[in-house]
């Protein structure tokens, strides 16, 4: 799998892959499905909460993965300071 990365706008819900990438998505995948992930600069118009439930389902659905992360255990997840 690889990631090609471009800036279009979406016209009338079509979004327009570069010329420039035409042939290599031809020849690498033909046919076959690929998967989109569109980001947006800024959310106008949704709250700080819609937006916290967005990033934690985000998380829930694509975890950090951190080398060398070890969980708090029990005791540590209530401890007070």
């Amino acid at each position: 799998m690889y990631a090609i990365e471009f800036h279009t706008k979406i016209k009338n819900g079509v979004i327009e892959v570069p010329k420039d990438y035409w042939e290599r998505l031809r020849r690498e995948i033909g046919d076959e499905q690929v998967r989109v992930i569109l980001l947006t600069s800024e959310r106008s118009g949704t709250s700080g909460a819609e937006m916290e439930r967005d990033f934690i389902e985000q998380l829930l659905t694509n975890p950090l993965r951190i080398p060398d992360f070890t969980p708090l255990n029990r005791d540590e997840t209530h401890e007070r300071s």
